[in-house]
């Protein structure tokens, strides 16, 4: 024996062999984490936004040009309850038989005649678009004009 057999109690024999360590069984896999779900609110559309903050909505949705006559064309709008309720309450329901798309008819008529006032008005009030070579004016004699 030697001097470690001597001092940790071991014979030789021991030392050469070779231990069978028993394994313990594999570790099974860990469940996979379900990821943390986030609690959203439901993403409003800016109709339902204006609609829950009480407010008025009109988009235009569509435009449709006829390829063949560009100066003809459609709008398609949306709006909402409270936009129609503002326009009867400004006088754009004539009768109690108009539907809603009736009274937004009516509305987006006076917009765009509005538009095109304005414009025309604009064009107007540059004196370079203005032709009075074709305004006749003659006189009838006691002040007064007449302008043809």
């Amino acid at each position: 024996m030697g001097l470690l057999d001597k001092l940790f109690g071991k014979k030789e024999t021991d030392i050469t062999k070779t231990e069978v360590v028993e394994k313990s069984e594999p570790a099974k896999p860990k469940k996979p984490r379900k990821p943390r779900t986030k609690k959203t609110e439901p993403v409003l559309s800016p109709k339902e936004k204006a609609t829950q903050a009480g407010e008025p909505y009109i988009n235009i949705i569509g435009l449709e040009v006829d390829t063949n006559n560009l100066h003809e064309g459609a709008f398609e709008l949306d709006w909402n309850e409270i936009f129609i309720a503002r326009l009867v309450k400004a006088g754009y329901m004539k009768k109690k038989e108009d539907t809603d798309r009736d009274i937004i008819d009516r509305w987006f008529q006076d917009v765009c005649r509005n538009v095109a006032l304005e414009v025309y008005e604009q064009v107007q009030a540059d004196p370079t678009n203005r032709d009075l070579r074709h305004i006749q004016q003659r006189d009838l004699g006691n002040g007064r004009t007449e302008v043809s």
